[in-house]
C-alpha cells in the first residue's frame, strides 16, 4: 500500500472513531467503530440519522464462530434499521475471551448484574447513549445461539435497561452454570426448573415491578440446542413476569398460550406461533419453525447459520420489539 493510501485509510479510521466519541452525525447508513472495557463493538447508524432526534436502539449479539459483520449480514438487521429508523449495537466477543467467539454465558461472573460480560455490554449501551440520540425507553436486545443465551441474561438482569428481548436458538437464564452442564443443557434441556430460574431472573434485576417481554424462535430439528430450551425460555420469562407484575408468584401470568396459530412461508417452511397476552400486553411469543435446524430463520444464505426458507426472523423480531417500551421515569 502506498504512503498516500495508508494516510487516507488512517484518516478514515480516525474519522469513524471520532464519530463515536463526539456524536457527530454519521453518513447515511454508516458503521461506527468503538470499544469499551477492552472489548470492541460496531454501531450501525441508520440512513437519515439526525442528532437530537431520539431513536430506538437494538443490541444484537452474534453466535459462536461469528462476528458483528457476519451477524449483520446474516440477519439483514441494518437494512431493517435503515427502513424503520433505529440504531443497532453489535458487541464483539474477543478471541482472547473465547477462541470460538462464543459468549461465556455459563460462567457465574457472566450471570449476574454488574459483573463480567453483561456489564461490559451494558457499558457499551451507556457509551452509545452518551454520544447518540437514543430513546432510553426503547432499548432492546436479541441474539442467536450463544448470543441468544447472553441476550436472555441481559434481559433478565437488566430489565430496567431493556424493554424487550429475543432469544433465537438459545436457552433460558442460567440454563447451565458449568461447561459440562452447558453440554447437557444444549443436548437435553436444562436440569433446572424454568419457574425457579424465572424467580432468579426477577431477583437479578433487583425485583423490579415490571413484566419482561420476550420473543423466542427455535427450529424443531435443532441438533445443536435442543428445542426444549426454547420452551424453557418462554416459561422462565413468563414466570419472571408473574413476579414482576405484582411482586409475587400467583399465576397472574401463566405458561398457558392465549392464542395459537400456524403459517407457511411461500415455498418454504411451516411454523407455529404461540402468544401469551396478559393484562393486555403481549408478554411472550414463541415461534417453532418446522424442520429447521440451528439457524436464523429467513437469513441471508451467503452467511453461515442461515435458513432462507424460514420466516423472516428479523422482521418478526422488530415487530415484537416496537410493541414494547419501558415506563417513563
Amino acid at each position: 500500500m502506498s504512503m498516500s493510501r495508508s494516510v487516507g485509510a488512517l484518516a478514515r479510521m480516525l474519522l469513524v472513531c471520532l464519530a463515536i466519541f463526539t456524536g457527530a452525525p454519521a453518513q447515511a447508513g454508516a458503521w461506527v467503530a468503538g470499544a469499551h472495557g477492552g472489548r470492541s463493538f460496531q454501531l450501525w447508524v441508520p440512513e437519515g440519522y439526525q442528532a437530537g432526534a431520539q431513536l430506538p436502539l437494538v443490541v444484537a449479539l452474534h453466535g459462536c464462530l461469528q462476528n458483528p459483520d457476519q451477524f449483520a449480514g446474516l440477519t439483514r438487521l441494518n437494512v431493517k434499521a435503515d427502513a424503520e429508523k433505529f440504531l443497532v449495537l453489535y458487541p464483539n466477543q474477543a478471541l482472547f475471551a473465547n477462541p470460538t467467539q462464543c459468549w461465556n454465558f455459563m460462567l457465574g461472573s457472566n450471570q449476574e448484574r454488574g459483573t463480567g460480560e453483561p456489564a461490559l455490554i451494558v457499558g457499551m449501551v451507556d457509551l452509545v447513549k452518551q454520544h447518540y440520540a437514543v430513546d432510553a425507553r426503547r432499548v432492546y436486545i436479541g441474539g442467536v445461539s450463544a448470543g441468544a443465551v447472553m441476550a436472555g441474561t441481559l434481559l433478565a438482569c437488566y430489565s430496567d435497561v431493556f424493554a424487550a428481548g429475543m432469544v433465537g436458538a438459545g436457552a433460558m437464564y442460567k440454563a447451565a452454570t458449568t461447561i459440562s452442564g452447558t453440554a447437557w443443557a444444549m443436548s437435553f434441556g436444562s436440569i433446572y426448573h424454568p419457574d425457579d430460574r424465572g424467580r432468579d431472573a426477577w431477583v437479578c434485576s433487583g425485583r423490579p415491578r415490571r413484566t419482561v417481554p420476550v420473543l423466542v424462535m427455535h427450529g424443531t430439528e435443532d441438533d445443536v440446542v435442543n428445542p426444549i430450551n426454547g420452551e424453557q425460555a418462554v416459561r422462565q420469562f413468563l414466570q419472571t413476569s408473574d413476579y414482576g407484575d405484582d411482586g409475587v408468584s400467583n399465576d397472574s401470568v401463566r405458561y398457558v398460550p392465549t392464542w395459537t396459530g400456524s403459517a407457511s412461508v411461500p415455498g418454504g417452511r411451516t411454523y407455529t406461533v404461540k402468544d401469551y397476552v396478559y393484562g393486555g400486553e403481549l408478554l411472550a411469543r414463541h415461534f417453532e419453525v418446522r424442520g429447521m435446524g440451528h439457524a436464523w430463520p429467513g437469513g441471508d444464505s451467503r452467511y453461515p447459520f442461515a435458513d432462507p426458507s424460514g420466516p423472516d426472523a428479523t422482521t418478526f423480531m422488530w415487530d415484537f420489539f416496537r410493541q414494547h417500551a419501558l415506563d417513563a421515569p
